[in-house]
């Protein structure tokens, strides 16, 4: 008898925790399903409109980011300077100019710059519309071979500045002017009287002007800012 009751308390115990269980399993699934409407009213609810295309629209003037770029600054080693092809390259002329006292020291150790844009509409078609300016400026007195030093004399001061528009798919046309001025002593003829030794350029490039299309991709660039 008493080993029945003790089957029989045990077959108990054992369904009271099979009931236990079940009724953790429907608090569960109760639970679950007060849940799902409003899971399912949270994705049934329309989606926020996605800007077509370019950067997102903001405040009908001055949005946010309407003025960006970014400024930098190289300095090249000794031996290694940029040449703006103001000077010759001839040894023999240098020499004939003094050597390490040559006028024609237009070899660069420091460049300074940086890319400004700005962007002033956040509504309308002239969101897409923005200006862009591009200047370096060398610095610098050096002449290769013979002189090599610190100097941030001015040489030069170039730049591109131009208006671009965005279109989709990341691509934008752009209108620029290159231009490049000359600073300090190398406004003018270095020393007419050695001959050759002034190249008298216009700078690198010169002056001109392009018409021109730009694809953005990987993340690159404006195309991060929503497109």
């Amino acid at each position: 008898m008493k080993i029945r009751l003790k089957i029989f308390a045990i077959f108990l115990a054992a369904v009271f925790a099979y009931t236990g269980l079940a009724a953790r399993a429907q608090d569960a699934a109760a639970v679950a399903t007060l849940a799902t409407p409003d899971e399912a009213a949270a994705s049934s609810a329309p989606a926020t409109k996605a800007s077509s295309w370019g950067v997102p629209p903001g405040r009908t003037f001055f949005p946010h980011n309407w003025l960006r770029g970014y400024v930098n600054f190289d300095v090249a080693p000794p031996h290694n300077e940029p040449d703006l092809g103001r000077c010759t390259q001839n040894a023999t002329i240098i020499a004939a100019a003094g050597g390490v006292n040559s006028p024609c020291t237009a070899y660069a150790r420091y460049l300074m710059g940086g890319y400004l844009e700005i962007q002033p509409f956040g509504r309308t078609i002239a969101r897409h519309l923005f200006v862009f300016w591009t200047p370096t400026f060398s610095l610098g007195s050096n002449v290769p071979q013979y002189k090599y030093t610190a100097s941030m004399a001015g040489i030069a001061y170039e730049r591109a500045f131009g208006i671009g528009f965005e279109l989709p798919k990341n691509f934008e046309v752009r209108v620029e002017q290159h231009q490049v001025d000359w600073l300090g002593k190398f406004k003018g003829a270095i020393d007419p009287a050695i001959q050759g030794l002034d190249l008298g350029t216009a700078g690198p490039y010169g002056l001109y002007s392009t018409i021109g299309a730009r694809w953005y991709f990987g993340g690159y660039g404006r195309s991060r800012e929503g497109r």
